[in-house]
This record gives structure tokens, sequence and C-alpha cells, in this order.
């Protein structure tokens, strides 16, 4: 067998071994052959390798012959880092993610009104590079970096195609990141890697067929089956908030009349407000709602009956098990969470589909998007043996 067949098949043992304990933590040697198929001699050697370089830890368990403990293997979640960032209209998150999926630390920056990309993404490079200082976090552990925005979003290239929100087109985020840092760049849209997030570590973790429903500064969903990201043709799968629902409608940022992100989006919402009375923020609706005033009940009321109704419709498109709801307005405020538990599922939910999904909340909320896009970067990047190498031949 020539030699670089030799070191294929070292490293895909490496990946395989590591990626089976990762996935399935604790196992012993044993376990690992029987799984692997390997022999216990091989599997040995690369348990030594990682365990010498901490990327595997050794814990011992109770087994049931007396005085007998059972030497377990689990990865050392802090073996592989990747940084997530979450890019919005007026706030840049920044964390470093373990391969647990914990952010480890975290910095946010302000985000000016109509500041320019590079502007942007200069900053987050700085922001990065401060953190990785500041936490004394190992570079060399450090996969690349995930970043999640709102937009369509060319996966492959890593490219904002168009951001309405960011006001941005065309812009190369990827490459434009990868030369300020070093670091290898995964972009995606900000819902599609927080419904990662979800299906890994949080509100459909075991879902089968689970959608993400973001109410915030837009609208928008993410459909996730058998753990892979529908992305439709152009990666726009998803964007329903520029549905129309009403063709005599308001007019929408996009150019169009009547799509739904106009009755239940915070800027739409605020800017119907304020040619009535000035209102600053939702927290000032809701109020004024609670204070019985009838045309802050009529906004609100009007969005929520609209926040069922995408629920039902994408309970019929998709007939998923979960649906998770995620944003500023369901999260932060009682009476439309109220509203959805008394009246969505009986009121507007087709009766053949009543019982057959769940409607939860996001388990992370404003980390979200930080630790998908961390997630994405990681299963994108992450190759263990490079990985090794590069950690041994430092150390060496």
């Amino acid at each position: 067998m020539q030699k670089h067949d030799q070191d294929y098949i070292k490293r895909k043992n490496r990946a395989t071994v590591f990626e089976m304990i990762k996935n399935n933590p604790p196992l012993s040697r044993a376990e690992i052959a029987r799984l692997t198929g390997m022999s216990p001699t091989t599997i040995s050697r690369i348990v030594s390798d990682l365990f010498h370089l901490d990327f595997m830890h050794e814990i011992e368990q109770e087994t049931s012959s007396v005085g007998r403990k059972a030497v377990l293997l689990q990865v050392n979640p802090r073996s592989v880092l990747s940084v997530g960032v979450e890019i919005d209209k007026t706030m840049i998150r920044i964390g470093v993610i373990d391969l647990d999926g914990r952010v480890i630390g975290s910095r946010t920056i302000e985000r000016q009104k109509n500041e320019a990309a590079e502007a942007t993404l200069g900053n987050i490079a700085a922001g990065i590079n401060e953190l990785i200082e500041a936490e004394d976090f190992d570079r060399r552990r450090i996969v690349g970096i995930g970043v999640g925005l709102p937009g369509i979003i060319d996966y492959a290239s890593g490219t904002a195609v168009l951001s309405a929100q960011l006001g941005w087109k065309q812009t190369d985020i990827a490459g434009i990141l990868k030369k300020l840092t070093g670091l290898e760049v995964a972009v995606d849209n900000e819902l599609k890697v927080k419904s990662l997030a979800e299906h890994m570590y949080g509100a459909a973790k075991g879902s089968s067929r689970s959608v993400l429903i973001g109410f915030g500064s837009g609208v928008g969903s993410s459909l996730i089956i058998d753990g892979e990201i529908y992305r439709g043709e152009s990666n726009s799968a998803g964007e329903i908030g520029h549905t129309v629902v009403d063709p005599g409608g308001i007019l929408c940022e996009c150019g169009k009349v009547g799509c739904l992100q106009t009755y239940i989006a915070e800027a739409s919402l605020l800017e119907q407000s304020n040619k009535i009375k000035p209102i600053a923020n939702l927290d000032e609706l809701f109020q004024a709602r609670r204070d019985g005033e009838f045309w802050a009940a009529s906004i609100i009321d009007r969005a929520m009956t609209f926040i069922a109704v995408t629920i039902s419709n994408i309970a019929c498109m998709y007939n998923p098990d979960t649906v998770i709801l995620t944003g500023k307005l369901v999260e932060r405020f009682s009476e439309v969470r109220e509203f959805i538990a008394d009246k969505c599922m009986d009121q507007f939910v087709w009766e053949p589909l009543r019982g057959t999904f769940q409607i939860v909340y996001s388990a992370f909320e404003n980390d979200g998007v930080v630790i998908g896009s961390g997630l994405l970067a990681q299963s994108r990047f992450l190759d263990i043996s490079s990985q090794m190498e590069q950690v041994e031949l430092i150390d060496n």
C-alpha cells in the first residue's frame, strides 16, 4: 500500500473515532472497536494520540462488579472551538463556541445606523481578535468563523446577495473576514443557523421535521428535515415574510405591497403606531394596549392574528412535528404567548393537523444565532486529523 493511501486511512480512522466518541459519549475502548470494526490495537493507538493532545478525557464509571470501574472516554469540549457571529441592524454579537454548543466567551458591539459593510466587517474582525486575546483562547484550536445575518445568502460562496435590513447587496462576507482574520468563514441566514442550534442542542433536539419561525425585525422561517437545513434552489426557502397576504395592503421595504412582515415586523408596528402617537419601542406599544388605548390594541391584536395564521400556514405546508417560535415579539411579551396558547391551535390550525405538532419557544433566545453560526463553522471546517497535526506541530 502506498504511503498516501496509508495516510488517508489513518486520517479517516482518526476522524471516525473522534466523531463516534463526540456523538455517543461516554464510550469504552472496547465499545469503540465493536462499533467501528477497527482492531483494539488501532483504537488504542488513535485514542492515545487524541488523549496526548488533550482532545479526549477519561472518566471512571462504576460497574456491576464489586470494586471494578470501567474507564470511559469523552471528547474534551474545548479541544475544538469556533467563532459564531450575529449581525443585526443595530448590534453585532460575537461568541466562541465549544463542541458542546456552549458560548464560553462573548463580545457585543454596537452597529451604527447605515454603517457600511466594510466597517461592520472590520469591527467584527477586531472584536474576534480582541476576544481571543482577552480570554486567552488557543487560536490553533479554532476551526473557523460562522456568520448569521438576515437576508438572502449564497451559502456556497459566503456572500450576502441581499440583506434589506442591513442595506447590503452582493457583499463578500467570507472573503473579507478571511482576509482580515486568517480563519475560514461560513455564512448563512440567521434563522437557518438558529434552527441548527435548536435542532442540535435546543428545543427541537430529537425532532425529525422542525420549523423555526422568527418574529422580530423581519419575519422568516427555517425547516430542518432529518438534521439537514432545507435551503431551496437559491437558499431562500423559508422567506415567508415576503409572502403577500393582502394585495391592497401596506407597502413593504422590499417594494411589494401587502407582505406578511408589514403586519408583524417591529419596524412596521412602530411605523403604524407613530401615525397615531409617538412610540419609541414595542414596550411602549404594549403598555398603551394595557392602558386601554384602542388603537394600540388594534395594531397588536392584528399582529397576533397574523402570527397565528403564519403558524397554521407553516403547519399546512411542511407538516412538522415541532414549531419553534423565536424573536422579540413572542419571547418578551406574555400577551402574545397567551394568545397563541389560548387560540392558535383551536381557532387557526386546520383540524386534521391539530395535535400532530407541538409549539415551543427557543431554548437559546439571544444566543441562538451565535451558537448556530459557530456550529455551522464546526460542521463545515472541522477536520480532526488536520487539527491534531496543527497542535502537534507547534507543541513539538
